[in-house]
Order: C-alpha cells, then sequence, then structure tokens
C-alpha cells in the first residue's frame, strides 16, 4: 500500500466520526511531485482531537513518513471545521505533523491547538485542488481566504522560517521565493514556479543561489544536496534582496 493510502486508512481509523474529510494539497495538486516533495494532506474534523488519537497519529505517521529516496515526507494538518469556517485570521490548527518535528515527536511530544497562519494558504490550495482523498468537494466544507490573510500569512512566517537558512537552505529559498510570488501575483505556485517568477524579477547577481536551489528540487533528494562554496557566499545577499523586495510589498497588504 502506498504512503497516500496508509497516511489516509490511518486519519480515518483514529478519527472515525468525527472526520468529515481528508484533502490533498501542495505541489502534487499545483503541479506534480518533485523527488523531495511532501505528501501534504488536510483533515477536516468536528471536533478537536483528544490525547490518545494524537498519540496515535504521531505513532502511525513516525512509521509511514520517512526522508529517503523511497520514502516521501508526509505533512499532515488536522483542523476542527468551526475554526475556519467561517474564516477569520489566524486561524487555529489543532494538529499538525511533519519531518521537521521528528526529534520532538519521538521524544514523547505531542502537536497541540494553536495559531497557524499557514492555513490561509493550506485552505487556498485545497478549494484550487479540489482534490478529496475522503469526504465531500473542500468547498462544502471551507470558505475562501480573502487575498489580503494570503499575504498575512505568507510574510509572518518569515522570522522562523530564516532560523533554518544555514541547515535547510534549499527550502528557505524556495519558500521565500514562494512568499514573494504569491501576494505579487495573487497566486500560490509551486515551488519551482514560484522560483522561475522570482528568478525574473531579480538582477543577475542573485539568481544563482537560487537556480541551485530550484534544480535540486527538481532532482535530489535532501541527503543528495552539494553546495559550492561560492554558492554558499551568495546566499546572505540573495536573501537580504528578496526580504527587501518582501517587505516593499507589506503597505500593500
Amino acid at each position: 500500500m502506498d504512503q497516500l493510502a496508509q497516511t489516509v486508512d490511518l486519519v480515518r481509523d483514529v478519527m472515525g466520526p468525527k472526520l468529515l474529510g481528508t484533502y490533498l494539497h501542495g505541489s502534487a495538486v499545483l503541479g506534480g511531485l518533485a523527488p523531495a516533495s511532501d505528501l501534504d494532506i488536510l483533515a477536516i474534523t468536528r471536533r478537536s482531537l483528544d490525547e490518545a488519537e494524537r498519540r496515535a497519529l504521531v505513532e502511525g505517521l513516525l512509521e509511514i513518513s520517512g526522508l529517503t529516496p523511497t520514502v516521501r515526507p508526509v505533512e499532515l494538518t488536522v483542523v476542527v471545521q468551526s475554526e475556519v469556517r467561517p474564516w477569520r485570521f489566524p486561524p487555529t490548527g489543532d494538529f499538525l505533523y511533519g519531518e521537521w518535528l521528528r526529534e520532538e515527536l519521538q521524544a514523547g511530544g505531542l502537536p497541540r491547538p494553536g495559531p497557524m497562519p499557514d492555513l490561509a494558504l493550506v485552505v487556498t490550495v485545497v478549494l484550487v485542488g479540489d482534490h478529496p482523498l475522503t469526504g465531500p468537494p473542500p468547498a462544502e466544507l471551507l470558505n475562501p481566504v480573502p487575498h489580503t490573510d494570503l499575504v498575512r500569512a505568507s510574510v509572518e512566517g518569515i522570522p522562523e522560517l530564516l532560523a533554518d537558512l544555514d541547515d535547510d537552505t534549499r527550502n528557505v529559498l524556495l519558500t521565500l521565493a514562494r512568499v514573494w510570488t504569491t501576494p505579487s501575483t495573487g497566486e500560490i505556485k509551486t515551488k519551482d514556479a514560484a522560483a522561475d517568477w522570482a528568478m525574473a524579477h531579480l538582477p543577475p547577481e542573485h539568481r544563482p543561489v537560487l537556480e541551485h536551489a530550484r534544480n535540486l528540487y527538481l532532482t535530489c533528494h535532501y541527503q543528495d544536496e552539494v553546495w559550492s562554496e561560492e554558492l554558499k557566499g551568495q546566499v546572505h545577499p540573495h536573501v537580504n534582496d528578496v526580504l527587501t523586495r518582501i517587505d516593499h510589498l507589506r503597505p500593500q497588504a
């Protein structure tokens, strides 16, 4: 059984009648999975998960998800419908699993409810992708997100994102390109498409690192990443330039 089916079965078994629907989003619905793309799934529930349900989801996802050439990372977001319909910002997420949380979760931590600005992006892509795994079409459970909240969601995660720049360079550069692209175009693009748009709007000296990040995303798994010393030296000047451009967009939000 493939990872997507395993994850959907796990969610359905753990949540039972609480589950309203599960929906594919991310690269899978925006343009196709790259070698290192996550399997992104949103689950919409009637009520918040209890302790036992949180633990069962974590234990199952630790087995299903991974970071190898044959096992993709799974990112599962759970939201209670009443927290996002009617829509308000910032929304509250009920549960979040991602590979970057693995060590914390293996040590016994459990995802808890809390503000999750990124849900604005998730809900938008779920509605655009319209790919139910279980349940009705997403438009029957979710309201559209106003463009102003898409912009807010894009920029509010920047400080946390930058903290990972040296350890997760490829992902941070591509995500920043998407943060810039989303309010500029009104569209949520795949990471490689966002990089293409950004490179077309950058001066030549700031294009090479983003082009390299894009090429890695399209061709390599995380463990195969290689950055030359020359490219590493260009990362921070590139980021500073992109941040300046993003900052110029904030008054329009």
